[in-house]
């Protein structure tokens, strides 16, 4: 579809809801935004939609800072920013310190809160340094075997065994 005052293609599809019949507008982001900077006017006493998507392009107007966040990866799991926004999970629990500054205002708009406050599993919690250092060991060991570094492989291979064994061992102890 067109926008309604180009020939480009309309991007931004608008339904206004302030009277009766419903105001459909379609727009290339051009447009959008010059259509939302003018729904921003002091004189609109009640909040419109156009006005939250003003608010939303300036935000969305941080192309380039956002691409930067989606390069920051986590050196412990190798799990960008990006594969977050778009899977929805994290990789290892020090993602939630490595992103912390932008998943909490994320975890806040859900939660309302940034503190977890349930229950907590029986077991598992003491494993959690050990589970990090297992996914840093099988990244490391990926990236040795990418630059063909097999000596460097192998002994990360023993090292994750060693390790996958002692946690299986206090796992079967509990």
């Amino acid at each position: 579809m067109k926008c309604q005052h180009c020939e480009r293609p309309a991007t931004f599809h608008i339904t206004e809801l302030t009277d009766e019949v419903p105001d459909e507008l379609h727009l290339c982001e051009e447009h959008a935004r010059v259509y939302l900077i003018q729904a921003e006017a002091p004189e609109l006493e009640s909040p419109t939609i156009a006005g939250a998507l003003a608010q939303h392009l300036k935000i969305g107007q941080a192309a380039e800072e956002l691409a930067r966040l989606d390069q920051q990866a986590c050196p412990i799991c190798g799990i960008t920013f990006y594969e977050f926004r778009h899977a929805g999970r994290l990789g290892c629990p020090h993602d939630y310190v490595c992103f912390e500054d932008k998943i909490e205002p994320i975890i806040m708009s859900i939660h309302n809160a940034a503190q977890h406050v349930g229950k907590r599993p029986k077991s598992g919690m003491d494993g959690t340094d050990r589970r990090t250092e297992l996914i840093r060991l099988r990244r490391e060991m990926e990236a040795a075997v990418g630059r063909e570094d097999y000596e460097q492989a192998t002994t990360l291979r023993d090292e994750i065994q060693t390790l996958s064994d002692s946690m299986e061992a206090d796992d079967s102890s509990e």
